[in-house]
């Protein structure tokens, strides 16, 4: 019984594990443009880069105008809306 139970523990784990793995993270690197307490714009060859932060972000360093970073970011999805796809119209 305990053998089955260490067993079953260990596949979650590494199960869980992978999953986390999955997690893709990008990065964006130029001046910053704009600093508040919730967003960091960054100038990417010429296009405005606009990265959310919170309390739990890791910066390294003093965020001003001007500087240059590196901001590594994840995408995540927070409200995901599927649609069922109309039929298609019968031509007469």
């Amino acid at each position: 019984m305990l053998r089955l139970v260490s067993t079953t523990l260990i596949a979650l784990f590494i199960s869980g594990s992978v999953f986390a793995a999955a997690e893709k993270t990008y990065q964006v690197t130029g001046p910053i443009l704009e600093v508040t307490d919730s967003t960091i714009v960054v100038d990417k060859k010429g296009e405005k880069w606009e990265v959310s932060k919170d309390a739990a972000s890791v910066v390294h360093g003093e965020l001003k105008k001007g500087a240059k970073v590196t901001i590594k970011y994840k995408m995540v999805a927070t409200d995901i809306e599927a649609k069922e796809e109309a039929p298609a119209k019968k031509k007469k």
